[in-house]
């Protein structure tokens, strides 16, 4: 090919010099072919993109696992309102719960619940962390309420509420005549007349004291039950329980008898409270039918 020469003139709007350019037929041929292969390449990666055959297989491992996924979504998405769901049912128990047992201060929580359609990972994580909120905050409640009807059960099974023995109430709470010296004296329980041999039962759930000989009692014992009560059992003719024992309500602990300062078979029944002995007939509300038989 003959080489052959070309100039070039930049003609400028101002007033600047003329600009000249000298470029061969060759470079002009260079030039366009660099240009013819740069767009052939870009053709090429574009066909390969698009006109290839599409792997179907792969196509379908990912039509599959979207609807994987998918089906994952909705169960997460149904796990969290049947979560819900319960945690309410929980939430209206243990506030049932919590007024019985007296806690005025437990309220209802916020508003926890998830919906709609297409529950994305960050509602469900949302959603997860208020239930798991306020599961902790019921947990919390129902250990206080756990934690108060225990009490209340201690405190229940501690009242003396039943009598101690069956038999004939024979003398009162409060002042009478003296059977022995005839005086006006106080009598600081009440006398249960039985024949002897008769079983005398705890009262209450408590912790023996005192078992033994006791002054005018003769043989008696002398149960604590905790928040202040005792209660205190005379003239038995045989005892059952010794110093130191836990008794139950309905537990034996002796024999009515006629010991110490008596004139017959009964039972001296006393309940007393802070130390200050009280009318027993206050915390005698059931016979012991079922246990005596």
């Amino acid at each position: 090919m003959e080489r052959k020469n070309y100039t070039v003139i930049l003609v400028p709007h101002a007033r600047a010099k003329f600009r000249k350019f000298q470029v061969s037929n060759v470079h002009l041929w260079l030039a366009a072919a660099t240009v013819a292969l740069l767009t052939a390449g870009v053709a090429l990666v574009a066909w390969t993109q698009f006109a290839l055959p599409v792997d179907e297989a792969q196509v379908a491992n990912l039509r599959q696992e979207n609807e994987q996924l998918r089906k994952v979504n909705t169960s997460f998405e149904d796990g969290i309102r049947e979560l819900q769901g319960k945690l309410d049912n929980y939430e209206e128990r243990t506030r049932k719960l919590a007024i019985v047992a007296g806690i005025e201060e437990f309220t209802a929580a916020n508003d926890t619940g998830v919906g709609g359609t297409g529950l994305d990972l960050e509602t469900g994580l949302e959603g997860l962390s208020a239930v798991d909120s306020e599961l902790d905050r019921l947990t919390e409640t129902l250990s206080t309420v756990e934690s108060r009807f225990a009490e209340q059960a201690r405190w229940a099974a501690s009242v003396p509420s039943v009598y101690p023995a069956e038999g004939l109430l024979t003398s009162g709470f409060g002042i009478r005549k003296d059977p022995l010296t005839g005086r006006q004296a106080m009598h600081q329980g009440v006398d249960i007349s039985a024949l002897r041999g008769k079983p005398i039962y705890a009262t209450a759930d408590g912790l023996v004291v005192r078992s033994g000989r006791l002054g005018h009692l003769g043989n008696a014992v002398y149960l604590s039950h905790g928040y202040g009560l005792t209660t205190r059992y005379g003239h038995m003719s045989k005892l059952a329980v010794e110093s130191g024992q836990k008794v139950k309500r309905g537990d034996l602990i002796g024999y009515v008898g006629s010991t110490g300062r008596s004139t017959g078979y009964h039972l001296h029944y006393e309940v007393r409270e802070d130390g200050r002995p009280v009318n027993p007939r206050a915390y005698m509300l059931d016979h012991l039918d079922s246990i005596d038989g």
